[in-house]
């Protein structure tokens, strides 16, 4: 069903099952799946993808061009996955050729009024951005973050699974995996143990990673207090993820607690 006031290119590959509501423009290169929803207002352009089921809310601007300098109009594409819901105001743009040259989205996201994700940004599955939240370009979020409002995050900053941003929280260092970040300028504040258990991970593995996680935490050279768990913890998959992304290559240091000295 597609309202008459709508503006729609011939030329976008339109699911037959596509609600698109009045006032709203697709162009060319649009696709857009089974059972997305376009309420109304809505504008998407550029090679972009939105996967089935997927609701976009009135004034959402979706593929336009990316706000980087650099950017001279080479191809470059944003893909979203399914069951997302985008709610109003929600801008969302393409790669560049500097960062890959695509966005991407996953499935079952939450994105509230005037969130931004910003050009060659990877957002996992399940994940939930507030309100007035900006990514900044080449950020990567991973399943199941939940980032709180009026916070922004910093360009080629990676935040772990299941890890918290508090509102209101400038991210300029990565976070671990189920880390709990907040603070003006972020800094960490302890493991997601509500999180861990609703996802119901067993309890001795969620104690255990609280333990590693002191002694990662212990000083500030962070290489050598992996070091000296090195075995303590096998078998305990979550401090795996939690020192693999500590020991991956980065752009921005990693988020640590407070220092009580």
């Amino acid at each position: 069903m597609i309202h008459s006031s709508s503006i729609i290119s011939t030329k976008a590959k339109i699911h037959k099952n596509v609600k698109i509501g009045p006032y709203c423009i697709v162009g060319d290169n649009v696709e857009l799946n089974e059972g997305v929803e376009l309420i109304s207002n809505v504008h998407i352009e550029g090679n972009t993808k939105v996967g089935c089921f997927t609701k976009i809310f009135p004034f959402a601007s979706i593929g336009t061009c990316p706000q980087d300098l650099k950017y001279k109009g080479e191809f470059s594409s944003l893909v979203i996955g399914e069951n997302n819901i985008i709610r109003e105001y929600v801008t969302i743009n393409p790669g560049t050729e500097g960062g890959g040259g695509q966005t991407k989205i996953g499935n079952n996201c939450l994105f509230m009024i005037s969130s931004h994700v910003a050009h060659d940004c990877i957002v996992g599955n399940n994940v939930i951005i507030a309100n007035n939240v900006p990514l900044g370009g080449h950020v990567k979020i991973e399943d199941s973050v939940i980032i709180g409002g009026n916070s922004a995050v910093q360009q080629f900053t990676r935040i772990g699974r299941l890890a918290m941003i508090g509102g209101m929280t400038g991210v300029l260092k990565d976070v671990i995996p189920f880390g709990l970040s907040f603070g003006n300028r972020n800094y960490l504040q302890g493991i997601n143990l509500i999180g861990l258990r609703r996802k119901k991970y067993d309890n001795k593995k969620i104690l255990q990673l609280d333990q590693a996680y002191k002694k990662i935490f212990s000083s500030k050279n962070l290489h050598d207090n992996l070091s000296s768990i090195n075995g303590e913890f096998d078998g305990n998959e979550l401090i795996k993820e939690v020192t693999n992304f500590i020991s991956k290559d980065k752009k921005r240091p990693i988020c640590t607690p407070i220092s009580k000295s």
